[in-house]
């Protein structure tokens, strides 16, 4: 099976914290809130060059971004039908 690059996560249930997340699932893999911008890393991104991770990381969050906003807009436009 052949994972998306992000899936969205929830926290539903939880009444003090309602909040939904974006899953990165290539390397590194994370959880970032996206209201928040708070990222919790899987994958040990210590040993990589400061620079290259930093660019990288901000080119794949701008990307998840992107990702919540079209599938928030899909979701509302689901409940507007």
């Amino acid at each position: 099976m052949k994972l998306p690059k992000f899936l969205l996560a929830d926290n539903l249930l939880d009444d003090e914290e309602n909040q939904i997340f974006i899953l990165h699932t290539q390397y590194p893999r994370f959880l970032i809130n996206p209201e928040t911008e708070e990222i919790e890393f899987f994958d040990d991104v210590s040993h990589e060059d400061e620079t290259e991770i930093q660019d990288t990381l901000y080119k794949i969050i701008e990307e998840a971004q992107v990702f919540f906003d079209t599938e928030m807009a899909k979701y509302d436009q689901e409940f507007q039908e």
